[in-house]
């Protein structure tokens, strides 16, 4: 990491008390939850945003999935969260599949119970942004939100971001177009009926799923479009605002950039946003 980014981030504890879901004894190396708190000089907007990167659920692309999209934000005003989430593992969790979403509840509840405190006093309105992997988790997180996974009971405090950005996201479990990798790591390798149905997102749309920005490529190998498209689709069935920027070529996996395409994801996410609220 560069020095302005040390200078620019500030490191925060999402488990205070320990973290959740460990395996007692289990060394868990460089797979712990990780947190970061970007706050611009001026802060000009009363939306937050809490940034999920990708990496198939065996990596976390920190840096142009996360940093970068954190910098560019705080140019424009804006405060937000990185997140590094846990990796499933069942040697390190006692239940792999929900530790990612363990750690994304944390973080919102974390940022909507202490944005006083960090000096976000405009804040109303809490947002995800996901990229691949982190895009599954983050839908899982607009998704899901009737359950707290820390509890495993229904939930007693909102969940619930107001808004969700997804970026080439993962969506499905559904083996036609799902990210194989990021399937077997978090619910495999043995696929029950109910964990597929459980976190094909695109499933558990309702009235209450937060209004979503995707962003895809058509020719995206890696994790069809098709995911957000299914999204997209149910969404708009379930009555609420959801909109599909599509570029034609840049592929899987390009941040901010997709150097195949001048129009900005970026700049047309940050107008839909605004136009919300």
């Amino acid at each position: 990491m560069t020095a302005n980014k040390l200078i620019s981030q500030e490191k925060l504890e999402l488990y205070p008390k320990g973290i959740i879901n460990q395996i007692e004894g289990a060394d868990s190396g460089t797979n712990i939850p990780e947190f970061y708190f970007y706050h611009p000089e001026q802060l000009k907007s009363d939306k937050v945003f809490l940034i999920i990167p990708g990496g198939g659920y065996a990596k976390v692309a920190i840096q142009h999935e996360g940093y970068d999209i954190a910098e560019k934000l705080k140019v424009l005003g804006y405060a937000s969260f990185v997140l590094k989430y846990r990796l499933p593992n069942p040697e390190q969790h006692i239940d792999k599949r929900i530790a990612p979403i363990q750690d994304a509840q944390t973080a919102l509840s974390y940022i909507r119970k202490n944005a006083k405190k960090l000096g976000l006093n405009k804040t109303k309105y809490v947002g995800v942004i996901g990229f691949s992997a982190g895009g599954h988790l983050a839908s899982t997180l607009s998704t899901h939100f009737a359950i707290d996974y820390r509890t495993g009971k229904k939930t007693k405090e909102n969940l619930r971001p107001d808004f969700s950005i997804l970026c080439y996201p993962v969506i499905s479990m559904d083996e036609g177009i799902t990210h194989k990798g990021s399937k077997t790591r978090l619910i495999g390798p043995d696929f029950s009926v109910e964990d597929v149905r459980r976190f094909s997102n695109e499933m558990n749309v309702n009235k209450d799923t937060p209004p979503a920005f995707l962003m895809h490529a058509a020719d995206d190998k890696a994790v069809p479009i098709t995911n957000s498209e299914r999204y997209l689709t149910n969404m708009k069935t379930a009555g609420v605002p959801a909109i599909l920027f599509r570029y034609t070529t840049g592929g899987h996996g390009f941040g901010l950039n997709n150097k195949t395409d001048t129009r900005s994801w970026f700049d047309a996410m940050i107008e839909w946003v605004e136009s919300l609220y």
